[in-house]
């Protein structure tokens, strides 16, 4: 398991991560979420003890990485695919990094085979897709047979049936037994792949929980000529609604009927403009709980 308690790092006079607690158990994949800039490439360094934190704690089974004595085996992560020679060959990327991590020559063409890339293994990674790197990167990740994973952005780069084949990978890893951590850009993605999520905001926490905590959930979608007397109205009946930025109200289907909710703002005066009831997807979610967090907005 990895347990990230209290996690604050400063960058200048810049809080990038702030008081972040959260957990990644063994056997499932957590997926990482938040806008760009929310701190969630940094708190993956941090853990994986690239960078040091101003305050807080990041361990895998209770202890440090800096005081893991073989980390290779512990912890494996792909963080950044661009950083690889292009000199070196894929085979002779991993052969060095097998020697430098005290990890047994044969799991090079073992991981290679696992992540599609023995055919092209004697070729100069400076030849390579960003595909292909992104695979090489996994295999580096996986070289030393860790329990705990860490992918940022893992399907970057991949085509269709390569972000199928990452799906895969990433809940078969899991299914072994090993801690998952995974962040995308791709809310469609991580809503078939992930078993539970984090989501951060400017550094801080904002939601953890199981995946059916976030989508799945049928509500009611209301809009109107004043969405703030609405708000008030409803909490006056005990229905709590959530007013989003744009004036889109939800309430959750299971506490009233979208009946009940058109006499509630038709006794107040409210006009309603739209009322449906739906199914909520992550991406609701996701851009209801980030809304107030988000530093750069589509118009």
């Amino acid at each position: 398991m990895i347990t990230v308690t209290s996690l604050t790092r400063r960058h200048g006079g810049t809080t990038v991560v702030d008081d972040l607690s959260f957990t990644v158990p063994d056997g499932q994949v957590t997926g990482f979420l938040g806008p760009n800039g929310a701190g969630k490439s940094t708190t993956m360094r941090m853990i994986c003890g690239l960078e040091r934190p101003d305050a807080g704690t990041a361990v895998i089974d209770g202890n440090r990485f800096t005081a893991l004595p073989a980390p290779a085996r512990v912890i494996g992560a792909l963080l950044d695919a661009s950083w690889f020679h292009p000199g070196r060959s894929g085979r002779a990327q991993l052969r060095m990094m097998a020697r430098a991590g005290g990890v047994d020559a044969d799991r090079v063409d073992t991981v290679l085979e696992q992540v599609g890339l023995n055919s092209v293994a004697h070729r100069r990674v400076g030849g390579y897709s960003l595909g292909m790197r992104q695979r090489l990167g996994l295999a580096c990740a996986l070289l030393g047979d860790p329990g705990h994973v860490i992918l940022d952005e893992p399907v970057n780069g991949l085509d269709p049936e390569g972000v199928i084949w990452m799906r895969r990978i990433t809940r078969q890893l899991a299914e072994e037994g090993r801690a998952v951590l995974v962040s995308s850009h791709l809310l469609s993605e991580m809503s078939v792949t992930t078993d539970r999520l984090v989501i951060i905001g400017r550094g801080r926490l904002i939601a953890e929980g199981p995946l059916s905590d976030f989508a799945g959930q049928a509500v009611h979608e209301i809009r109107c000529t004043d969405a703030d007397a609405a708000v008030r109205v409803l909490a006056g009946h005990d229905i709590t609604a959530d007013r989003a930025p744009d004036g889109l109200i939800t309430v959750n289907a299971d506490t009233t009927t979208a009946e009940h909710i058109a006499r509630l703002c038709q006794g107040a005066g409210i006009v309603i403009t739209h009322l449906v009831s739906r199914e909520q997807s992550l991406e609701d979610v996701f851009l209801t709980a980030t809304a107030d967090t988000t530093t750069y907005r589509s118009a």
